[in-house]
């Protein structure tokens, strides 16, 4: 049998699926409850900040695990709310298929929980495409930490780190693989914001068909060394 030598993370949210989680609601709804109990000091700037960073910042607070599970709680509603009837990304089908032939492993790694994650992957026909489905519950701190893709990479020591990829839409996915050593294909992200965080990526993609050109032109390893 082939050592499986290449490797491919899939953000979820707005790169495989086209997810209508209200995020922005999430945020606010993250931030008021944390300060509701006095898990952040007034004045946070809580609007510039990303819903998992707000998070990590009430965890710095000794009463956080006391009030976690509501606070996962509230977030897996809006989650689920919003992916009731999500779809897949154009060409997601196509390229998870090509990417099957080719016997390069894929993962997807969410910030959200396993189990929403797993049901809107079933309910488009995708989940069987991956190796792995790693949520928030596989994670010590959210994306943007390394974290998650630390777990991915811990699962599959013999694919070597130049041959991963991660493809996401955010400067969060962008941060993890960067701070984990990998590369990261940013799709439709917002530049922008990659420069002024610091986000480094190997190429910029609007369609997710590109994904498989971009690995034909040499930028990973060559799976037949």
């Amino acid at each position: 049998m082939t050592a499986i030598k290449q490797a491919v993370i899939f953000d979820m949210d707005n790169t495989l699926l086209q997810s209508n989680i209200d995020f922005p609601r999430m945020k606010r709804t993250v931030y008021e409850y944390l300060y509701q109990h006095q898990m952040i000091p007034q004045g946070f700037p809580w609007k510039e900040q990303t819903a998992s960073q707000i998070i990590e910042a009430g965890r710095k607070h000794l009463g956080f695990t006391e009030i976690e599970g509501e606070l996962w709680r509230l977030i897996g509603e809006i989650e689920a709310e919003g992916m009731k009837e999500a779809e897949l990304e154009p060409f997601a089908m196509d390229v998870l298929e090509e990417l099957r032939r080719r016997k390069v492993l894929t993962v997807v790694l969410t910030n959200n929980a396993v189990q929403a994650a797993e049901r809107a992957l079933r309910n488009t026909q995708a989940f069987d495409f991956f190796s792995h489905i790693v949520g928030r519950e596989q994670m010590e701190q959210l994306k943007p930490s390394p974290s998650g893709i630390h777990f991915v990479l811990q699962q599959y020591p013999k694919i070597q780190k130049e041959n991963w990829l991660f493809v996401g839409d955010s400067w969060i996915d962008g941060m993890a693989a960067q701070l984990a050593g990998i590369r990261f294909l940013a799709y439709r992200a917002d530049q922008g914001e990659l420069v002024s965080r610091g986000v480094s990526y190997e190429g910029m993609i609007d369609s997710l068909e590109e994904v498989i050109a971009w690995m034909d032109q040499g930028h990973m390893r060559n799976s037949n060394r």
